[in-house]
């Protein structure tokens, strides 16, 4: 037999290159140095200080994550997997759009609709739910709802069949853009820069806020949304802390006030494209100069109407570019061009992994382990974009406290011309102009003057 001729020697070979292997993997592994002397020779950058030797806590993620969707707590996947998760949880009231992002179920929305328009609809089947006229920002918003067993993609082809030239979108829902990170025994110190110029007025757009947690002590609260209850929630307390509170670093003048506008409320369709226009217009009519948007979502058409209006008017829109990795699509409302788009770094100044990467990108500030303020009056520490972009406001609302027409653009520069290069030079898609904010152990970029 070809094969079993000699197989005693066959097996003998066999041993002694097995032998072979092995010594030469000893060998090699004698040879090699210690772990600790890899890790001495790695270069680490200058000025930046060893990392904790355990990583502190998250934001929670709450038992009600799900069942109060998009509440804006801390997420531990990408938004798309939270819009996959929402959109099964809750398929009662909320269906999808054709690329997968969750929008209220048999919901249409309207923009400056016409009379007759809204006859033609009424005949075939839809009835008007509610109507906002936003005189701030020169639109109506009239939505319409399907008659039962007609689902949302079908109603907007119909309705589109009916009035060619009418606007008609989605009302998409839109999601806070935190990540996960590691577990740890307790947060380490925020790394905002604290500047003398704490701006007087900013607004935010958010969940809830607790008013009542020290970090906020002095500011003045002013709140919408909700049908006049508040509902703090971990998302928009953290932000809040970090835009207009003091997590710890500084303090706060007396006169500073807090614009925050409650789009969530609990409820498992909050943070809609319709209730982000409303807001969008409350902050307007207050004249607040600058605004952080730490959500992110789809393109929706009242959105870009909507931000296009606010810049117009001369409002600085500041907001997390999201955490779905380099390779994911950008995410809105970062993505329209008249909007700031923040990303964020780590200690080591390395732009964090999950961050959105693209023409998208703006600045980069600190988003990770950042000591945070959350409801009931304890701090954890936060990562992702979202923590990065109140950063980037509080500094922007430095220049212009209150809504100046023609302003915008130049606060835009004075960030730029302030900002630290991370990347090659001039602006890239991974940090934009660079740096806003301080690291530990890093020197720390001023306040634009």
């Amino acid at each position: 037999m070809r094969n079993g001729k000699h197989p005693f020697r066959r097996s003998l070979g066999l041993a002694l290159a097995a032998l072979a292997l092995a010594a030469a993997s000893m060998a090699s592994a004698q040879r090699a140095p210690p772990v600790e002397r890899v890790r001495q020779a790695l270069p680490v950058p200058a000025r930046v200080h060893e990392l904790p030797s355990r990583r502190p806590d998250v934001l929670p993620l709450p038992q009600a994550a799900v069942d109060n969707a998009a509440n804006g707590v801390v997420r531990s996947a990408p938004t798309r997997l939270e819009f996959r998760r929402l959109v099964r949880a809750h398929r009662n009231v909320i269906d999808t759009d054709r690329t997968g992002a969750p929008v209220v179920r048999s919901e249409i929305v309207a923009i400056d609709p016409s009379a007759g328009s809204l006859q033609r609809a009424q005949s075939a089947g839809f009835t008007i739910a509610r109507e906002s006229v936003l005189d701030e920002l020169g639109v109506r918003v009239v939505v319409l709802r399907a008659r039962d067993g007609v689902g949302t993609r079908a109603a907007l082809r119909r309705i589109q069949r009916l009035d060619p030239d009418g606007q008609y979108e989605y009302n998409h829902l839109y999601l806070g853009s935190a990540s996960s990170g590691g577990g740890g025994q307790a947060p380490v110190s925020s790394t905002v820069a604290r500047a003398a110029g704490t701006p007087g007025r900013i607004g935010l757009v958010d969940s809830g806020v607790d008013g009542s947690h020290p970090a906020l002590a002095g500011v003045q609260l002013h709140t919408w949304g909700c049908g006049g209850r508040r509902r703090p929630d971990h998302h928009g307390t953290a932000v809040a802390s970090l835009l207009a509170g003091d997590t710890g670093t500084g303090t706060i003048p007396a006169q500073a006030m807090l614009f925050a506008a409650d789009i969530y409320c609990g409820q498992p369709a909050g943070g809609t494209a319709t209730g982000l226009a409303e807001a969008m217009a409350w902050l307007a009519g207050e004249r607040v100069g600058v605004i952080n948007l730490s959500l992110v979502g789809p393109h929706n058409r009242l959105l870009e109407r909507v931000v296009r209006a606010m810049h117009g008017r001369g409002h600085v829109l500041v907001a997390a570019v999201g955490n779905d990795g380099p390779a994911a699509p950008p995410l809105y409302p970062a993505a329209y061009p008249e909007v700031i788009g923040v990303t964020a770094v780590d200690a080591r100044l390395n732009v964090l992994p999950e961050a959105g990467r693209g023409p998208q990108v703006d600045f980069a500030a600190p988003g990770a382990d950042l000591r945070v303020a959350m409801p009931g009056g304890g701090w954890t520490a936060a990562r992702g974009t979202s923590f990065a972009a109140p950063i980037v406001a509080r500094l922007a609302a430095q220049l212009m406290p209150a809504a100046s027409g023609g302003r915008n653009d130049a606060v835009r520069s004075a960030l730029a011309e302030q900002a630290r290069n991370l990347g090659s030079p001039g602006r890239d898609n991974t940090f934009g102009h660079g740096l806003l904010g301080t690291v530990p152990g890093v020197a720390q970029a001023d306040a634009p003057q």
